[in-house]
């Protein structure tokens, strides 16, 4: 092979083609951009407000600045969701203008996947610009756009409202500025690309540091300038990503904390606690207080194409890694600043380090973050495709395309083969045409031109068509809860349970073992300690361990009361939702309240700082979004945050400030859940009190306390 690509290195010189564009280049990157709106676009409402727990902040950021800049899930500031609320902005300031409905928190998410996708597009040309000829040059990068937008996994977190869209975004701007920056050694676009990592911080957090060991590492070797400058460019790169990722951290730090929200998903009220912690290190060895403790059950090199997470990411996987071989042993002779090696070290070490972390991390760690890895493959797919194809008459290059065609062709095979009744002739139908078009490819330098060309359009469609099955199953099912999957469901594996805890899976959470949210199930009734619960009477308790299971239903509230489907994050155990019955929801689910305690909540709901209070952000996020008026979640989304204390909730309830207590929240409690990592009890100390202090009435099937009948 050495002897062969020798002749074959990528030419010295380096200048932009767009001038040179083929006449089909820009329609059909138009075209693309267009498919992928309308994929992501389509029938975005039936998922009704999606995620909960982040469309309650949505709502509350909508009505409150306040409560927008600090991210709290309610507009009455009780406390801020677990997460840095850059991700919640966009979705809030769109809520502003077109009021708070379906589409105005997912559309803007949507739009942010099109900008994704075109961004790839835009960075895997400019890296072959010059390298390759033009209309190689532009297949390639529509190739690398086609691959992120077909991707399961994006085709569901570009339709939903977590916060992993704007993080991919913001990653894959990051990785477009800093190819600029390599090209001529640009301090402004390096500065860019340290800005847009910090702002990535603001959205998820520590997940946003992952690419930082590609992105400085290719620039102290590549870039075109003396290493002093390149140190000091990239000090300046660095300041620039601290003060973009610490200006909100600095302010949070600096308000006194009487007179902001408590952070959730903190013990000690702390943002920097919550960052490095709970969203930091406890998420890498699972020691994370008050969170779910170790979920470490498929955690292993082979994660990423395991059950759980192939159908989600790993289509092209194998392909993105032997075509970053590949492409670097092409150009491995060529001079230190070439940029295409520079693109596929940055794009290659993103892959490899974030799926190095997601693989071995002990903490808890859900399918959905898979998306993170989509812009990596996409471009690494597109990179290595164009330089072998552009060399395909050699032998190595014919080869190596070939193998990559059968390797995809092999695993898409698979991958279907886990879903044996759904689509039952597409596995067959890509492992065919997979094969055939890899043998045709294997003989490139010796088969006319027009049939090798048939040969690589059957291999694209062969290598896109599971995945691109898998997006459309994805955006037509409505997804709702905290965990969500793409695709039709795998379960967890050959003899274990699968999503939801039943045998062969079926809708539900898809964590290891077979719980939504990678935890243990807890026990009936709750926690260790909780009282049990129970919507008939009020002698019977309220921190529910979800007993209820089943398919959820739309949220209460939302545009069209959304539909069933498969909304998975619902299923057996702890933090299945009510359905449509109206009741309590759990740790990962939303209640959907009936009209009867909808109007009991709303009705002079004005006279009350918060019109209730349940244990549980998703509980809270349930009735907030029905009545639009502020519901205290207590003890944050686990229920294990000191937030409220008893103390600051019992002078509250002295002040007349909450109207209602609502039952049937969940908590996991000290060491509840058979062994989630601590927290704090104040969650549960309150609801014994209410349920000692106040009297119990049932409305629509869920357990009401009225707080100021004393």
């Amino acid at each position: 092979m050495a002897s062969v690509l020798e002749a074959v290195t990528v030419p010295r010189t380096r200048e932009r083609s767009w001038g040179g564009d083929p006449a089909w280049a820009r329609p059909a990157l138009l075209v693309l951009l267009a498919a992928t709106a309308v994929l992501y676009l389509w029938d975005l409402g039936a998922s009704g407000w999606a995620n909960s727990f982040y469309s309650a902040a949505v709502q509350a950021g909508a009505s409150s600045w306040k409560a927008f800049f600090f991210g709290s899930s309610d507009a009455a500031n009780a406390i801020t969701v677990d997460k840095t609320p850059l991700a919640l902005w966009p979705m809030a300031l769109a809520a502003r203008v077109f009021g708070v409905n379906s589409w105005s928190i997912l559309v803007p998410q949507a739009l942010m996947g099109v900008a994704t996708v075109a961004t790839v597009y835009a960075a895997v040309r400019r890296a072959l610009a010059g390298a390759v000829p033009a209309r190689v040059e532009a297949a390639a990068g529509l190739l690398a756009g086609a691959v992120l937008a077909l991707t399961p996994v994006a085709a569901l977190m570009f339709r939903f409202n977590n916060p992993d869209a704007l993080l991919v975004l913001l990653l894959t701007v990051a990785a477009y500025a800093l190819v600029r920056a390599q090209e001529q050694a640009s301090t402004r676009w390096l500065v860019v690309c340290g800005v847009c990592v910090g702002l990535g911080f603001l959205a998820k957090m520590m997940q946003a540091f992952l690419v930082l060991p590609a992105s400085g590492l290719v620039y102290l070797l590549a870039a075109p300038t003396p290493l002093r400058r390149r140190v000091w460019q990239l000090a300046l790169a660095a300041a620039a990503m601290v003060a973009s990722a610490g200006w909100w951290v600095a302010i949070v730090a600096l308000v006194p904390e009487q007179s902001r929200p408590y952070i959730g998903g903190s013990q000690h009220n702390s943002v920097l606690e919550l960052a490095l912690g709970y969203n930091g290190l406890g998420r890498l060895n699972g020691n994370e207080v008050g969170g779910l403790g170790n979920t470490n059950q498929d955690a292993g090199w082979g994660r990423m194409f395991g059950y759980a997470n192939g159908g989600q990411i790993s289509w092209l996987l194998p392909a993105a890694l032997i075509l970053l071989v590949a492409g670097l042993w092409v150009v491995r002779r060529a001079p230190r600043t070439d940029r295409v090696r520079a693109s596929l070290g940055l794009w290659g070490g993103w892959l490899l380090v974030t799926g190095l972390v997601f693989s071995l991390m002990q903490g808890i760690f859900h399918e959905y973050y898979t998306v993170a890895l989509a812009p990596a493959v996409a471009a690494l797919t597109g990179l290595g495709a164009g330089l072998l194809w552009s060399r395909r008459r050699h032998a190595a290059a014919a080869a190596t395309l070939a193998g990559v065609v059968a390797v995809t062709a092999v695993w898409a095979y698979t991958l279907l083969h886990r879903t044996p009744d759904w689509l039952p002739w597409l596995a067959p139908a890509v492992l065919v045409g997979g094969l055939v078009a890899a043998g045709v490819l294997l003989g490139a330098a010796y088969v006319p031109g027009r049939v090798v060309a048939v040969a690589a359009a059957v291999a694209v469609v062969a290598s896109l068509a599971g995945p691109a099955a898998y997006a459309r199953d994805t955006v037509t099912t409505a997804h709702t809860g905290a965990i969500v999957t793409a695709g039709p469901s795998a379960g967890a594996g050959p003899g274990r349970f699968g999503r939801g805890g039943r045998p062969g899976g079926g809708p539900g959470g898809g964590m290891p073992g077979g719980m939504a949210g990678g935890a243990r199930r807890m026990p009936q009734g709750g926690p260790p300690g909780f009282p049990q619960s129970g919507r008939q009477s009020g002698s019977q308790g309220f921190a529910q361990g979800g007993s209820q299971s089943g398919q959820q239903g739309g949220q209460a509230g939302a545009p069209g009361g959304g539909r069933s489907g498969r909304a998975r994050g619902d299923g057996g155990g702890f933090g299945a939702g009510q359905g449509r019955g109206g009741g309590p929801g759990g740790l990962l689910n939303s209640p959907t309240p009936s009209a009867e305690l909808v109007a009991l909540l709303k009705a002079n709901a004005g006279s009350y700082r918060w019109t209730a209070a349940t244990v549980g952000s998703n509980n809270a996020a349930g009735y907030q979004l029905a009545t639009r008026t502020p519901v205290m979640a207590v003890g944050g989304f686990n229920g294990t945050d000191p937030a409220p204390t008893l103390k600051q909730f019992q002078d509250y309830v002295a002040q007349k400030r909450i109207h209602y207590f609502i039952g049937g929240g969940t908590a996991m409690g000290r060491g509840g859940m058979g062994g989630a990592a601590g927290g704090s009890d104040a969650a549960q100390k309150i609801a014994e009190w209410v349920q000692a202090a106040f009297t119990a009435r049932t409305v629509g099937g869920v357990t009401v306390y009225d707080l100021t009948s004393r």
